[in-house]
């Protein structure tokens, strides 16, 4: 079974990676993939071998945290999370500038060696206080032959404040370095503190979404009585009555129904879930849904379908899945990130010892504090963040559209499409309800059917696009041909049974075309599976659902083009994020290593510790703000 769990406690790729990886070498789980972004691990695994405890044990472990208890919410953790960082942000500044005036002699305690001593206790206060998680994290992580951003900052941090201390006793007493200390845990909370910010706004749709599900009910007792119960009491087959204004709670049948416009119906608007403006009209059999709203009347309704069986749960689990989910280009991040830290520890040791090695011992400071920023400068959270950020964002404005993505595979491969292969009736065309099928022949075409909206402008913009669209219909030639043209396609086949459907997909792939088909029946099913690209209508039936990638959940087709420019500019956010990433380590190492001492000598040109942290906390929170320019898509 599939499953998506909170995690408490990432900072870095390194730690997502970490947690990855111990997840998938575990009995009993066949796939784990953990979101840096997200905040989750997408699990996949056999509840005969290996329970979520045995799960959150493992992790706990390493020095992270599941949460796995259905009665705690994880946004309540995080939002505890996020206030305990907050304070201990407030407090390391504190620490900090008030470490730095002693240290600056802004505030006179005595002689060198009394400042010195005021200083390391106010370090010592900060370290302890306010950045003993890096500590404990990092000995959690040798301890496991592991490494990650809390290795660094915990490393660089132990390594200056050892130095100073050394100096304020037995050395020189000139060259202390614990306002340095106190600043680079001061940035690395900072930006963690901005980044959390920034990675909320980024999660927007799941909390729209999961704000759509009502946590009480109306529930009707078997004298007619109406009471208000919680959410989770409501079983298969309760009589619940739902107001005008109130969100349906589960998702049920009609049974009753009135309104001041009609004396046997209510109107629901269902715009949430469908994207349709216009109520829809619920008579008694009529199927209602979790988390739409009456407009006009009031209804009693039995419950079908409860708890994570409804459609709203199910939508916000594909939602949370995909956002979970990782684009192929991820993974290689990933991969990189494993091997990032120990190659920055490497780094390290290569710059002291090139420093020792060019200047000697009256080197040391020099090499020291060269070493530590190089140690805090590098940053694989940037990396880590690049894609997952953009790819949640993305996939929750697809939301926001109806448009449910299934995977990040699915999101990436959307830009590359250059066929549609599309259904005709139920997918391009609505069908006529009132018609007697039986005798359509002797009718109009228009009275038979209509476009589904936008249609025509839809496949305007696809073609537009360099996709050329192919229509393939069990209808009759002169249909057929009638509603291609209304559409404005130029390709299409009539009379088509599925695996004509399917072969029309197989053969545009064998020209090297990356094939999308659309529709909504267990007619297109065979099709849909073969194609790059899958895609589904939500009004369609559940199988058509279950094998597609994309879901449309509206009738409106401009969905179609929008949902290919939004892959468009995802996967060019990605790569824009991840370009930023390398060339912040690629050009900032360097610098740390104290490269431009070679050509700036005097005055020499050095980056200090607390300089490179305040750099590296900055360029996460950059590529996560970056990311968040997609929420500015129209």
């Amino acid at each position: 079974m599939k499953k998506t769990i909170p995690v408490i406690g990432m900072a870095c790729a390194s730690c997502s990676a970490n947690i990855e990886r111990k997840l998938n070498s575990l009995d009993g789980i066949n796939t784990a993939s953990v979101s840096l972004a997200g905040r989750t691990a997408l699990v996949d695994y056999d509840p005969q071998q290996i329970t979520l405890d045995t799960m959150k044990k493992e992790i706990n472990d390493i020095g992270y945290d599941l949460i796995i208890d259905e009665n705690v919410s994880a946004s309540e953790v995080q939002k505890r999370e996020y206030t305990r960082l907050k304070r201990a942000t407030l407090l390391s500044w504190a620490l900090s500038v008030f470490g730095m005036a002693v240290n600056m002699r802004w505030i006179n305690v005595g002689g060198t060696s009394l400042t010195n001593q005021v200083a390391l206790l106010i370090a010592l206060a900060n370290m302890f206080f306010c950045g003993q998680s890096f500590y404990v994290s990092a000995v959690k992580q040798i301890a496991h032959k592991a490494a990650n951003m809390d290795t660094l900052v915990a490393l660089s941090t132990s390594i200056a404040f050892i130095f100073s201390t050394y100096n304020t006793f037995w050395g020189n007493p000139t060259l202390t370095y614990f306002d340095s200390c106190g600043m680079i845990i001061t940035f690395v909370l900072t930006g963690r503190l901005l980044e959390d910010k920034a990675k909320d706004g980024t999660a927007t749709s799941i909390r729209q979404l999961m704000g759509m599900a009502p946590k009480t009910a109306h529930l009707v007792d078997e004298d007619g009585n109406v009471q208000e119960v919680p959410i989770k009491t409501i079983e298969v087959g309760d009589i619940l009555e739902v107001r005008p204004g109130e969100k349906v709670p589960v998702d049920g049948e009609v049974i009753t129904a009135e309104s001041f416009m009609t004396p046997d119906a209510a109107y629901v608007d269902e715009s949430m879930i469908t994207g349709e403006p216009t109520p829809a009209e619920k008579k008694k059999g009529s199927k209602v849904l979790a988390g739409t709203i009456p407009s006009q009347g009031k209804f009693r309704m039995r419950a079908r379908q409860i708890g994570e069986n409804t459609a709203l749960a199910h939508i916000i689990k594909m939602v949370q899945e995909a956002e979970g989910s990782k684009a192929p280009v991820q993974r290689i991040v990933d991969k990189a990130a494993l091997v990032f830290v120990p190659a920055v520890g490497i780094i390290a040791a290569i710059t002291f010892a090139a420093w020792m090695i060019a200047g000697g011992r009256e080197m040391l400071p020099q090499a020291i504090i060269s070493a530590v920023t190089v140690l805090v400068i590098a940053c694989p959270c940037a990396m880590g963040l690049a894609t997952p950020t953009a790819l949640m964002v993305g996939i929750g404005k697809a939301a926001e559209k109806h448009v449910l993505i299934k995977d990040a595979t699915a999101l990436e491969r959307l830009r590359k499409v250059d066929v549609l292969v599309t259904d005709k009736t139920g997918t391009l065309t609505i069908p006529n309800k009132n018609v007697d099928f039986t005798k359509a022949d002797n009718l109009p075409l228009e009275a038979r059917e209509s476009l589904k909206p936008n249609c025509r402008e839809a496949m305007d913009s696809l073609q537009e696009m360099g996709i050329d669209v192919w229509m393939m219909s069990g209808d009759k030639e002169k249909a057929a041909k009638y509603w291609a043209e209304k559409a404005g396609i130029k390709h299409y086949k009539a009379k088509c049974v599925p695996a004509d459907k399917e072969e029309i997909v197989r053969k545009l792939k064998a020209e090297g075309k990356t094939v999308a088909m659309i529709g909504d029946g267990i007619n297109d099913t065979q099709a849909l599976a073969l194609a790059d690209v899958s895609i589904a209508i939500g009004t369609g039936t559940d199988v058509a659902m279950d094998v597609a990638q994309v879901t449309l959940m509206t009738d409106d087709l401009n969905a179609l083009p929008q949902s290919v420019s939004l892959s468009k500019k995802t996967v060019r956010m990605i790569w824009e994020n991840l370009f930023w990433a390398f060339i912040y380590n690629i050009v900032c190492i360097p610098i740390a290593a104290g490269v431009l001492y070679l050509f700036f000598e005097n005055p020499p040109i050095v980056l200090t510790p607390m300089w490179g942290s305040a750099l590296m906390a900055m360029s996460s929170v950059s590529v996560v703000l970056n990311s968040l320019r997609l929420k500015l898509i129209k």
